[in-house]
């Protein structure tokens, strides 16, 4: 089977996509052929805006429809597949939306959303992102970790500190995953998650999606599509080749004002980082490129299985643990 007949039969998934919602990002969603993608609706917002963010969205679906189609189930993954369409999970970056209401977990739950991360970088009433001095889960995040856990909403810890993520990976009594992240072992950087850290959610039935955001990634901008198989590849060695997958964290059709909400605390407060140039590996520029992806893992080497499994068939796994349909 070529690379480009292996993607277009294949269950493809994103883990993370933070791209701008319109139909132009549809579109290009169907060119690259994915089957699902995990879609920010929250970062810095609280409860409120959040459901203000789900009501546009939703709008903007039901006039794509011929499109996308929500996701509630892995069900409707695999009706995506076969309609030609791509599911949209509806995700937070942040678990800033539940506020100081554990009730409000359930309430996104029936809104749609199916993957929260429990911190962006920052403190929050949960626990501690990986930009600051990490106090570890709170108690009243071992409330909001268990009731996610009752609802089926997938634990999230891209963005969360080291101490954070070890007990919420301790507490979650389902899979819990890093969505988007790379490897420390490449590039030492604070949102890059040591060969310790990797082993540890393995070890503990979790799951890595791996990003392919240039700043994270060893070559920097002159990053290409093949280096990002590189940190795929060594990821998978650590945690081997059922718990990783795609998470690409795209942020298509995003300007100067975004990258500036999204790098101060709470949106607006103190400078957290500066990522500088923002450009996608070569190769994989666009959504509409992610055939590229394929090709590449194919080229290195990776058996027909072990791509399958990596584009989305692992997704589909433990979103199907974690959701229990």
């Amino acid at each position: 089977m070529t690379p480009q007949a292996l993607h277009d039969d294949a269950i493809v998934i994103d883990g993370l996509i933070i791209a701008k919602w319109n139909r132009e990002l549809f579109e290009d969603m169907r060119k690259g052929g994915l089957t699902a993608a995990n879609c920010t609706v929250s970062v810095w917002e609280g409860f409120q805006a959040t459901v203000d963010n789900i009501v546009r969205t939703n709008a903007l679906m039901a006039e794509s429809r011929d499109l996308v189609r929500p996701v509630r189930t892995t069900a409707d993954i695999t009706r995506a597949k076969e309609e030609g369409k791509t599911g949209i999970i509806y995700g937070f970056q942040n678990a800033h939306a539940f506020e100081d209401q554990i009730g409000y977990v359930e309430i996104f739950k029936q809104l749609g959303v199916g993957i929260v991360q429990m911190c962006y970088n920052t403190q929050n009433l949960v626990g501690t992102g990986c930009y600051e001095r990490d106090g570890g889960l709170s108690g009243f995040g071992h409330e909001i970790v268990a009731e996610m856990n009752r609802v089926g909403i997938m634990c999230d810890l891209s963005h969360v500190g080291e101490k954070t993520s070890r007990e919420v990976i301790e507490a979650s009594e389902k899979p819990v995953c890093y969505s988007h992240c790379l490897p420390a072992g490449l590039k030492e950087h604070p949102r890059n998650k040591s060969d310790e850290e990797l082993r540890f959610i393995a070890e503990h039935g979790g799951f890595v999606g791996v990003t392919m955001f240039t700043p994270f990634l060893r070559a920097g901008v002159d990053a290409t599509v093949d280096d990002y198989v590189e940190a795929i590849e060594y990821v998978m060695n650590i945690v081997g080749e059922d718990a990783i997958g795609i998470g690409t964290d795209f942020t298509q059709g995003h300007g100067h004002d975004f990258f500036e909400w999204l790098t101060h605390d709470k949106g607006y407060a103190r400078r957290l980082t500066n990522f500088g140039k923002i450009i996608n590996p070569e190769g994989i520029r666009t959504i509409g490129e992610f055939p590229n992806l394929t090709e590449a893992l194919s080229r290195r080497g990776f058996s027909e299985a072990q791509v399958r499994k990596i584009m989305g068939e692992n997704w589909v796994r433990v979103l199907r643990d974690v959701w229990g349909q």
